[in-house]
């Protein structure tokens, strides 16, 4: 029996949701869309002048901590007509990455970070430029959703002149949306909730905690919900919110976590 028979999984992201669907299905459950997340791109008039700062040499280094954020600002440049001058550009500067997803943007365009990180994480990106002993240089960083400030601290500590590059930034879901996966996790229509990005916990606990349903939301997780992450650093976020049981691949892609909690079920029906 497949591990998902019978079970019902909320995904909380917005790409790739009928690929997701389908090996859920595949494995006998079934899915649910809660778009827990809102993406919106900023102005290109907001990113052009950033843009242009790397293409005049502005920079020794440039920090990207995801492949979207790379992507988009790529096509606002080719917009702009200054593709093939971004990208001149950055081969000429030192790169330090974060993430799998980033290194596979970067390598469509032959360009090859000298850092990248050790786990998927900010904190392991920092690990990694411990090694370069930066200090008095100028640098890009491209962040996403919201700052971080963690590494944009760590920088400025070494007396580095960051500059943030913030392409997009999450919105808030749809409140009607909160509400029914909230319920749904209380009242148990649901065996799993599927997250693949921070937005998406702190959506979902931001609202939990205004309906003064947290520690309800925390029972339902500890007993009868599983929360599915993509990866560590999402998974991280859910145990700083109180949630203990996370289930997680070591391979930080979705169809690994989806086939990680197939196994899940399997090993706890043994038993």
């Amino acid at each position: 029996m497949a591990g998902l028979e019978n079970k019902r999984i909320a995904l909380l992201g917005t790409r790739k949701i009928e690929e997701q669907s389908a090996i859920i299905v595949q494995l006998g459950g079934s899915a649910v869309h809660r778009p827990a997340q809102g993406t919106i791109f900023f102005d290109a008039a907001v990113i052009e002048p950033e843009i242009d700062k790397i293409i005049n040499g502005k920079f020794q280094w440039a920090i990207f901590t995801t492949g979207i954020g790379f992507e988009k600002l790529f096509e606002i440049a080719k917009d702009a007509g200054k593709e093939d001058s971004l990208l001149a550009a950055l081969q000429n500067l030192k790169i330090a990455i974060r993430g799998y997803k980033t290194a596979n943007a970067l390598k469509k365009r032959g360009l090859n970070p000298i850092v990248r990180d050790d786990d998927g994480s900010i904190v392991g990106l920092i690990r990694q430029l411990e090694a370069q002993q930066l200090s008095n240089q100028s640098i890009a960083v491209q962040l996403y959703g919201e700052p971080h400030s963690e590494l944009i601290d760590w920088l400025i500590e070494r007396n580095n002149t960051v500059q943030e590059i913030l392409p997009y930034e999450h919105i808030p879901p749809q409140i009607e949306v909160l509400e029914k996966l909230l319920n749904e996790i209380l009242s148990n229509e649901l065996d799993a909730v599927s997250f693949t990005s921070t937005p998406q916990v702190k959506y979902l606990f931001k609202y939990a905690v205004a309906q003064h349903k947290n520690k309800e939301l925390l029972e339902a997780f500890e007993t009868n919900v599983i929360a599915l992450s993509v990866g560590k650093v999402t998974g991280k976020v859910l145990k700083e919110y109180g949630v203990n049981r996370v289930i997680m691949p070591q391979d930080e892609r979705m169809g690994s976590a989806l086939m990680t909690l197939n196994k899940y079920y399997k090993e706890v029906e043994i038993f």
